[in-house]
């Protein structure tokens, strides 16, 4: 017999529903409002891993094994710090880096500022469009030049016409482009015990190739252009969100507190993938002799794991890596000649804003356009699309380290930043970067003499 109490409550099991429906849409409100919040500093993070960077993780994989793998543990601090002393610059002035350097600075520091993210954008762009080109000529037999072509017109199609706010929504989904690394770290059989002693284990070796590709580690992953990219994102969103008022943006501590979340999100991103390219390039390229990433068929056998299982596993390897090659091509070329042409447009007075229209900000777009065609002409002068990867982050590495310089100066400035300037535990890793790229520089330069 059943009595009342034994009945099934029809309002108490109502009432539980409702409270799981409530939890769920409450954890699923504060994932959306998280991810809403990365902007910049995901972008960035993510940009950081561009096939140049894939290009020399891999080397470094390839060509030392698990030797270099503690870079990407203790390059994280030192390339949050950059990034956030960046970012925070220009949230807090709205102003990109070139004008504040134009400001209080001589107009010969200005010129040289510019000088140096102009080169060293310029060839990081050439380097990326060849790597997608070579990448892309692992699915389809299309000529190099067509292909570069081709994807040349496709970005700066996307870059000079399309919405701001739709062409950053697209940015922060090609991200997930990367997750193929992760992966296969995971189905490879890993020695773990020596991958976690290699992670936290510093190894040095005093030589010409190991420094270069240190250099080109430190120069892929603290760049220019991302110290650049980063300022200008965020005066980009001061103003999409009314925040300036008479050029001055009204900031609070909240705001720099969001601003610190999406840069550390994006950053631990983008160290976490380095740390799993260059993991699968000694598992999967150093442990079965490939010592040397010469081409893109090369670079694309190390996720061949992931497919082995599956019929014709080569050719899925090729697609995957060449889908992750294109797609982070396409996130990488924009940003870098976009801080190409905040830094040249900001240094000249003129109008620099993506959110503009082409026919209000023409100065700004013709260096996006000029800066991603010189780049493209780059690649018809014989260099190995995969080797110029490598070299393009070497020649990033001495670039970055005097303008690390200009921006400690700025950030720690109480005349600039006044209550926002950086304090101590921000300076002293922001020293550290400076001295370690520093003296990765001077030494590779030693060994050549």
């Amino acid at each position: 017999m059943i009595t009342n109490s034994d009945k099934p409550n029809k309002h108490l099991n109502f009432n539980l529903s409702l409270s799981y429906m409530k939890k769920r849409t409450g954890v699923a409100a504060k994932i959306k409002g998280f991810w809403r919040i990365l902007g910049p500093g995901l972008v960035t993070g993510a940009a950081d891993d561009d096939p140049s960077g894939i290009a020399t993780y891999s080397q470094t994989g390839a060509q030392f094994g698990y030797g270099q793998l503690w870079t990407a543990l203790y390059m994280l601090p030192l390339m949050t710090a950059v990034q956030e002393a960046c970012a925070r610059i220009g949230l807090v002035t709205g102003k990109g880096i070139t004008t504040i350097v134009k400001e209080r600075y001589s107009s010969g520091v200005l010129y040289a500022v510019v000088s140096l993210v102009v080169i060293a954008n310029v060839i990081n762009i050439g380097a990326d469009l060849g790597a997608m080109a070579a990448a892309a000529q692992l699915l389809v037999p299309i000529p190099f030049v067509v292909l570069t072509l081709v994807f040349t017109s496709i970005i700066l199609l996307l870059e000079v016409y399309t919405n701001y706010k739709v062409y950053s929504k697209i940015l922060k989904w090609l991200a997930i482009t990367l997750l193929a690394y992760p992966i296969t770290v995971f189905i490879v059989q890993q020695p773990w015990v020596t991958v976690l002693k290699a992670t936290i284990t510093p190894h040095f070796e005093f030589s010409f190739a190991f420094l270069f590709i240190i250099t080109g580690v430190l120069g892929t992953t603290i760049s220019p252009y991302m110290f650049f990219w980063e300022a200008s994102q965020e005066v980009e969103e001061d103003k999409e969100k009314h925040l300036l008022t008479k050029g001055k943006p009204r900031i609070s501590w909240m705001s720099v507190h969001r601003m610190r979340l999406d840069n550390t999100f994006g950053m631990i991103f983008s160290e976490f993938a380095t740390w799993c390219i260059i993991v699968v390039g000694a598992t999967v390229l150093h442990n079965s002799g490939v010592h040397d990433v010469k081409t893109a068929a090369d670079a694309a056998k190390a996720i061949e794991p992931l497919v082995h299982s599956f019929p014709h596993a080569g050719f899925l390897s090729k697609l995957i890596f060449s889908i992750g090659i294109m797609g982070l091509g396409m996130l990488a070329i924009p940003v870098l000649s976009g801080s190409a042409a905040y830094s040249v447009a900001e240094a000249f007075n003129w109008k620099a804003s993506l959110n503009l229209k082409l026919n209000k900000a023409k100065g700004f777009y013709s260096i996006i356009i000029a800066a991603t065609v010189v780049g493209l002409l780059l690649n018809f002068i014989g260099i190995n699309p995969v080797k110029a990867l490598v070299y393009a982050a070497v020649l990033n590495g001495v670039a970055a380290v005097p303008l690390l310089f200009l921006i400690i100066k700025i950030s720690s400035d109480d005349t600039i930043m006044g209550e926002f300037k950086s304090g101590w535990l921000s300076k002293t890793i922001l020293w550290a970067t400076f001295a370690a790229m520093g003296a990765a520089a001077i030494a590779m330069f030693y060994t050549i003499l």
